[in-house]
């Protein structure tokens, strides 16, 4: 799981209407009938984004603004302070810019990869976990060595191990039992094992004759690839056989893990490469190890862990509440309009370059004039809505049989992704209170089923999914943080890898660049931050620098 980024993942779900919600795992009457008494619902209250600081950019027309009451310089002004906005800020400060400031509409930066503190112990709000990276991904492997979590010893590129994700890693519930890892279990010969056999023969195939990476654009384009572009994974795997119902779980798992949305929405390309760009696919019983997800930093926190560390040398240039309404390239310079929440004032800055790292449909809001990659863009475009849930645990949960508490739990057959444990990777000796972080991934149409004033639908919706597995988690749970994304992340539909409109807005380099994940039409940490290392680079050529100040 992971947003952006996640990006690596986030989890979603649904709204309204908890009636109804049974997830059909066979769990039986005894079950049921052990269960306690329904309990009230514990506080719920939403945290994280403000929808309403993105919606007055809908709502206020910026020519009929106040004059602005402070005007502001720059050399480089970034505006959005995600991972992307982070990445480029860094790499012109890397380069010798020492007047480069950020503009973030929230009040922390980090983007999809914040965290918070529920009841003392730091959680995630979207993004938890950063696969090690690939070679062509060097410029985040130049990152996570200067941050100590990758180290070079006799040629070889060795993990800090304290940041990997400790064991036990992964678990399904599936036929009323906890079993190891997030395949379903398939008996050796049965028509399930053949599939996963059959699935891993068509990608080594693909892997054979084309080449898979992260980030995408780095990889050669060809044939093939397009093929696979322009249809969806479900329509590719319909063609080569694979209809076992326990293989299109786990592959339509995968899909609404890193993409937000099933496989007969993303493309097929999209699918081949969750598994291709990394460690391929494994069927039980080939050589090597069953399929699982390779080691990855992760921490309490999710990747905010990462974030915070990005922004901290611009604490004092990073600044957080301002809602920017307008970008207008000028012959010497852009100005950028923004409103200071706190302050409820306007503000104008005048930069020598600036860059847009938000999400595309925001940037063509943003832009006076867009350039037609832009618009175009936007129009390609479509975003996965996220609810993300953490809930405050007094004590740890009854277990089903099988195999042991995890970093992360899936229920097979739930339209959810599961739950992570922000205390698993806790050196505490025992057991004790912790924070279980559930993801779901929403449909579109229940985007403004978000805006709901009272969360108590959803937290009641998110007790509805993990009743299922855990009967005591009304008398354990003792307050629900949850966090709305309404657009979370970029779904790689059939077309949109290698789309023209993306490419060029990654090629320009005029005094307004563009940097995000949504550039690579999808989203993880690695395409987010490589965007903005891109949009940084050359930037300057060696032009002077100057400090910043009142104009």
């Amino acid at each position: 799981m992971g947003p952006g980024g996640a990006v690596r993942h986030f989890n979603r779900r649904q709204v309204l209407g908890v009636a109804g919600w049974g997830l059909g795992l066979g769990l039986g009457p005894a079950l049921t009938a052990c269960a306690p008494a329904r309990a009230p619902l514990p506080p719920a209250q939403w945290v994280g984004a403000s929808h309403a600081r993105g919606h007055r950019l809908r709502q206020i027309d910026a020519q009929a603004l106040p004059a602005p009451a402070v005007q502001r310089r720059a050399s480089v002004l970034v505006v959005g302070a995600g991972v992307a906005g982070l990445a480029a800020a860094r790499a012109c400060a890397q380069a010798g810019v020492d007047d480069v400031h950020l503009l973030e509409l929230e009040d922390s930066a980090g983007g999809n990869s914040r965290g918070q503190v529920l009841a003392g112990m730091a959680c995630p709000m979207g993004a938890h976990y950063l696969p090690m990276p690939g070679p062509q991904a060097h410029e985040v492997s130049a990152l996570l060595h200067e941050l100590g979590l990758l180290r070079s010893e006799l040629g070889r590129t060795v993990a800090d191990e304290r940041h990997l994700c400790h064991s036990p890693q992964e678990r399904l519930f599936i036929d009323g039992a906890w079993v190891e890892g997030l395949l379903p279990p398939a008996e050796p010969g049965s028509a399930t094992a053949r599939q996963f056999g059959a699935f891993a023969a068509a990608v080594a195939g693909v892997q054979r004759h084309a080449t898979f990476a992260i980030p995408a654009h780095r990889a050669p384009w060809h044939a093939m690839l397009e093929d696979l572009n322009r249809q969806t994974f479900a329509q590719w795997l319909d063609a080569q056989g694979l209809n076992d119902p326990h293989l299109r779980w786990y592959l339509d798992y995968a899909c609404r893990d890193d993409y937000g949305a099933p496989a007969d929405t993303v493309s097929a390309w999209a699918g081949v490469h969750y598994f291709a760009s990394r460690h391929g696919f494994h069927a039980p019983g080939e050589d090597g190890p069953a399929d699982t997800r390779e080691g990855v930093f992760t921490w309490p926190e999710g990747n905010a862990w990462l974030t915070q560390r990005l922004a901290q040398p611009f604490k004092d240039r990073l600044h957080a509440g301002r809602t920017v309404l307008r970008v207008t390239e000028q012959r010497h310079g852009v100005q950028v309009l923004a409103f200071d929440e706190a302050a409820g004032q306007v503000e104008a800055w005048t930069a020598e370059r600036v860059v847009l790292a938000v999400p595309i449909f925001m940037a063509a809001r943003l832009v006076d004039t867009p350039p037609q990659a832009l618009r175009d863009a936007c129009v390609l475009l479509q975003y996965a809505p996220w609810l993300v849930a953490n809930l405050h645990l007094d004590a740890p949960l009854l277990d089903r049989p099988g195999a042991p508490p995890s970093w992360d739990s899936v229920v097979y057959g739930s339209t959810s992704l599961g739950y992570v444990d922000a205390m698993h990777q806790s050196l505490r000796p025992h057991p004790g209170p912790t924070v279980l972080t559930a993801y779901h991934a929403l449909p579109r149409s229940e985007r403004s089923a978000l805006l709901a004033e009272t969360p108590v639908p959803w937290a009641a919706r998110v007790l509805a999914d993990l009743r299922a597995v855990h009967p005591d988690i009304d008398r354990r749970v003792q307050r629900i943080a949850l966090t709305r994304w309404g657009h979370a992340m970029a779904i790689a539909l059939p077309g949109v890898q290698r789309h023209p409109a993306l490419m060029a807005l990654r090629q320009m380099r005029g005094r307004v660049r563009f940097a995000h994940a949504d550039l690579a039409g999808y989203s993880v940490f690695e395409e987010a931050f490589t965007a903005g290392c891109e949009a940084a680079a050359g930037m300057f050529h060696g032009a002077p620098t100057r400090s910043a100040g009142q104009a």
